[in-house]
């Protein structure tokens, strides 16, 4: 019996799928980080390769083909050399289509079908695939002087409001009074020895404060509802960027999202649809996981005969 390894690799954790040729069988496991760049590439393909390792179906038949999605890959051709070299000696004999997470998030989100998938996590990366097989990315960058409309992004803009308004440069509202309570500053300079202390050097603690920003949105904080607006802006000149780039035959062409800046709901949704809307493209919502996404591209690889019944497997399991 053959099967199939879909994975999706992320900055804080890695989902791992497995299915039968026929799709019969579908198993998934979550596991740690993907991200090299911070725990080593040794340390992340051995941590893959032991869940794969333990999924049942290695007893039973033969690994026949793998789609892997990792971080930063294709930003580094030297980097990018180690890691394929590793991967390869740790599934000796095995097919790896290796990619960056990027694009089995596009898979996922959008079955397959040319368009484009727009990531508003951590960080704010966009990836597209038109119907020629022509592809292209954008943003994506670094948070350190990118990844405009991210989580990240909007943390470091609550800071940026909350010291504005509380020196005075800009006027108090929800915002201000939001982030005093939910950190319990009892004076407002506290702020920098915290964010020095415990947000400086972690990506996903200062992702983290845009919770307060959706927080003093929803009590009525008009500047933190405008940063929900920008943040859509950032994200739909990523649409724009690669619709320039691609030729779509369908018009209106696709655009899905996924991540968790879009779970603020109508705080950015409506804008971000109405950017994309005015690029000509149509919004779509997310069909599967990004970790069903690795698996479509691990069958389209190398079982591309079994893509209906796994699309027929993942709908219904949608249904369900």
């Amino acid at each position: 019996m053959k099967y199939y390894i879909g994975v999706d690799g992320g900055g804080t954790k890695t989902a791992i799928c497995a299915a039968t040729a026929d799709s019969s069988v579908l198993l998934s496991e979550l596991t740690s980080s993907s991200s090299w760049r911070e725990y080593g590439i040794s340390h992340v393909v051995e941590n893959i390769k032991t869940v794969i390792d333990g999924f049942s179906l290695k007893e039973k038949g033969e690994i026949a083909g793998i789609a892997m999605g990792l971080p930063c890959f294709g930003e580094s051709d030297a980097y990018d050399k180690i890691l394929k070299k590793a991967i390869n000696e740790a599934f000796a004999d095995i097919p790896v289509y290796i990619t960056n997470d990027v694009e089995v998030g596009w898979a996922g989100s959008l079955g397959l079908a040319p368009g484009i998938n727009v990531v508003a996590g951590t960080g704010a990366i966009a990836f597209g695939k038109c119907e020629n097989g022509k592809t292209a990315r954008s943003g994506g960058w670094s948070e350190f002087f990118g990844d405009e409309g991210s989580c990240y992004w909007m943390g470091r803009k609550v800071m940026q409001l909350f010291s504005q308004q509380a020196d005075g440069r800009l006027p108090k509202d929800e915002l201000y009074t939001t982030v005093r309570n939910e950190l319990k500053l009892e004076n407002d300079f506290e702020f920098i020895d915290l964010v020095y202390k415990k947000y400086m050097t972690n990506r996903e603690k200062i992702a983290s404060l845009q919770f307060l920003a959706r927080d003093a949105a929803l009590a009525g904080s008009l500047s933190a509802r405008k940063l929900y607006e920008d943040a859509a802006k950032e994200l739909c000149r990523l649409v724009t960027a690669i619709r320039n780039r691609l030729d779509f035959i369908q018009k209106p062409f696709l655009v899905s999202y996924s991540g968790g800046l879009y779970k603020t709901g109508d705080l950015v949704l409506p804008h971000f649809f109405a950017g994309i809307e005015a690029a000509g493209g149509k919004p779509v919502i997310p069909k599967y996981e990004p970790m069903y996404g690795a698996l479509l591209l691990a069958f389209e690889q190398n079982h591309p005969e079994g893509l209906p019944k796994l699309q027929k497997r993942l709908e219904e399991m949608e249904e369900m």
